[in-house]
């Protein structure tokens, strides 16, 4: 292994995050709210398509010249059963330190994502926009983050790579009060990945997480979806 290439490689992607963590920032504290309801929005879904497909793309010209199914853990994980118990581990974790923080911290609130409830007459926006948070956004940052990231920074050894890449996923959001849950999700994730060398998992987790998250928020279920 070429380790001065690894290195550059870990330098560029230490730097996309670092980046795109201090916009996210910088956006929060000094742009003001944004729209009310996003997700409502046709401009909020193109959007959001463009910012992961510059993750995307950024993933793929750091990982030139590597095999991207070895690069990025793209492979069958060694054990279901495993990447199974983990990420049952991982959700109530998560869970339960979201409701130990609620009287302390609103991440939904703070994130301005979340609507009011179910509006059917925008469910085409909303569908868009669906599609890129509950799809899209879990498959570009597992890839990012559980894939290229763990892998380049697995030589420091297990513990540091799963620290941080959680500490980069979080911050890389651009949330306050939400980070602590952000980083705690972004290790159990990495840990997973860990321990079944495959971000497979973890991609189906991410999308089963904020499908649901997204769906019981704006109490679709109670709606049935229609009225």
């Amino acid at each position: 292994m070429n380790r001065h290439a690894d290195t550059g490689r870990l330098a560029l992607w230490t730097t996309v995050i670092a980046v795109f963590a201090t916009l996210a920032y910088v956006g929060r504290f000094t742009a003001g709210e944004g729209p009310d309801e996003p997700l409502y929005l046709w401009s909020s879904a193109v959007a959001g398509a463009i910012q992961f497909a510059i993750f995307l793309l950024l993933v793929l010209l750091i990982a030139r010249g590597r095999p991207l199914r070895d690069y990025l853990a793209l492979r069958r994980p060694t054990s279901w059963g495993r990447a199974a118990a983990i990420a049952l581990g991982v959700v109530v974790l998560v869970w339960l330190a979201g409701v130990l923080t609620q009287p302390f911290a609103d991440p939904g609130e703070e994130q301005n994502l979340i609507p009011e409830g179910w509006d059917p007459s925008r469910a085409e926006p909303f569908a868009a926009n669906f599609l890129v948070v509950a799809l899209l956004a879990p498959v570009v940052e597992e890839l990012l983050f559980r894939g290229l990231g763990y892998t380049l920074l697995e030589p420091l050894g297990r513990w540091p790579a799963i620290a941080l890449t959680a500490v980069g996923f979080a911050l890389a959001h651009g949330l306050v009060e939400g980070l602590p849950l952000l980083v705690l999700f972004g290790a159990g994730l990495a840990y997973m990945r860990s321990r079944v060398a495959s971000v497979v998992p973890g991609i189906v987790v991410h999308m089963a997480f904020n499908t649901v998250v997204l769906l019981a928020a704006v109490d679709f279920f109670r709606a049935g979806g229609s009225s």
